[in-house]
């Protein structure tokens, strides 16, 4: 969630399983997802749509960022791995192609640098306004989170 999915919105193709669930949850906690996301979403699925997605804070299946042109390639559960090699197999031949379509892209509509760390600088003086109340909820949501991860591998070691 958050700083992983924006992460993987870098990528030229994004591949990922029906079910994974993925988000831009800083908005909860009076921040924005600084490290790209609004950059890389507004290239991919325009400026509204992008915009709309980044004040939600809410958490998309993939099938539905599939819908949303967010997601590229969408796998069964459990086949993400296989997906990918499909992929590869699939495209390998036409790589040349590929290549100049993302050189075109970036010609056609930049993404610099500056641009990135102009935005992470926007990021930082917004996090230097977080309110104490702020803290307290981003506190409270990775706690949460934190929980999700690691109760289901307590469950696993106990059953082992």
């Amino acid at each position: 969630m958050g700083g992983g999915f924006e992460s993987a919105l870098s990528a030229h193709v994004m591949i990922a399983e029906k079910s994974a669930l993925m988000g831009l949850p800083e908005v909860l906690f009076n921040l924005f997802p600084g490290m790209g996301a609004f950059s890389f979403l507004s290239r991919k699925i325009g400026m509204q749509a992008a915009d709309t997605m980044v004040r939600s804070g809410k958490v998309y299946t993939a099938t539905e960022l599939y819908g949303m042109g967010v997601v590229d390639v969408l796998a069964e559960d459990g086949q993400g791995e296989k997906a990918l090699y499909d992929w590869i197999r699939k495209n390998h031949r036409s790589l040349n192609s590929f290549q100049a379509i993302q050189r075109a892209k970036q010609r056609v509509n930049p993404l610099t640098v500056e641009e990135l760390y102009e935005i992470t600088e926007i990021w930082v003086d917004a996090a230097l306004r977080l309110s104490e109340r702020d803290l307290k909820i981003m506190e409270r949501l990775v706690r949460a989170q934190n929980r999700k991860v690691t109760e289901p591998a307590i469950a696993e070691q106990a059953i082992a």
